[in-house]
């Protein structure tokens, strides 16, 4: 008996970071399987090529890029816009295979004459653009965090029965310098959105999922942000002329995940994805 699946006229994810310890690739997969998009936009690290290791891509990842290339195959029109830690790609830029697109930015009509603009949102960001090392030292620095947060929830669940924290969502939310860079880079999207006459504008890069009109003396503009799949496992889904942040609910769906934990087998992709890695001239 198939299961029924969600009808989402436009999909939007960000920040996968597959190929890391922090992606949430299970729980990602679970949602990708529980919807039937028509569009798909891949907004930016999706794959962590910053800090792809041939020691770790387990095939929870795996089977999350053959997913979605199993969308792509069925003709599901599927844009990669390239962000920070996979911007090799953009080498690629142009580069069409089926219904699958690499680009740098989407201006993705929608009904009712409105144009949504959909980038990862990195080119706001002062500290890539002028310090790339200290960015990735940073990321390095995130995905350390991520991996003692993990520790930290296994002992609160599993020693002291509590829920889960967000070591570095507790941060981000506290220090009064992070709350300004995401204030500052909501604004700087829309103003830019405003001036070029859209109705949307669409980012990811900053790890915070928000839908909110932000206005100016010249007009006003619905900002989206699809978030990430480390934390806030969100993603963004437009469907019958709306908007919605879609959130995972872990609680929800923890018995589906541990049944698919459980699932045969599949083969191992990873010489597979190596060797594609390889021939992208993408492995460090």
């Amino acid at each position: 008996m198939t299961k029924h699946k969600r009808h989402v006229d436009v999909l939007v994810i960000s920040d996968v970071h597959l190929g890391t310890y922090g992606c949430r690739a299970k729980e990602l997969l679970h949602y990708l399987k529980s919807i039937k998009p028509k569009t798909v936009v891949l907004n930016g690290d999706i794959i962590d090529i910053w800090q792809f290791s041939k020691s770790y891509w387990p095939k929870s990842h795996m089977k999350v890029v053959k997913h979605i290339m199993g969308w792509v195959s069925k003709g599901v029109k599927t844009y990669y816009v390239t962000g920070n830690h996979d911007e090799m790609l953009r080498r690629f830029v142009g580069m069409k295979f089926g219904s699958f697109r690499i680009v740098n930015k989407v201006v993705l009509p929608l009904p009712g004459d409105k144009h949504a603009w959909i980038f990862h949102g990195d080119v706001f960001d002062v500290t890539m653009q002028h310090s790339k090392w200290l960015a990735k030292l940073g990321a390095v620095g995130y995905d350390t965090l991520i991996i003692i947060n993990s520790i930290a929830n296994f002992i609160s669940e599993k020693v002291f029965r509590k829920g889960k924290l967000s070591l570095s969502k507790k941060i981000k939310n506290s220090v009064k310098s992070a709350v300004k860079f995401i204030n500052d880079f909501e604004q700087t999207a829309a103003d830019i959105g405003i001036s070029n006459g859209y109705d949307y504008v669409v980012c990811g890069h900053i790890h915070h999922a928000e839908m909110r009109t932000i206005s100016n003396a010249n007009g006003s503009i619905t900002y989206l942000n699809s978030g990430d799949w480390i934390e806030n496992l969100s993603a963004l889904e437009y469907t019958n002329g709306q908007w919605d942040i879609y959130r995972f609910d872990e609680a929800q769906h923890i018995d589906m995940i541990m049944q698919q934990e459980k699932e045969d087998e599949e083969p191992n992709y990873n010489q597979l994805f190596h060797k594609m890695m390889k021939e992208f001239n993408l492995m460090r």
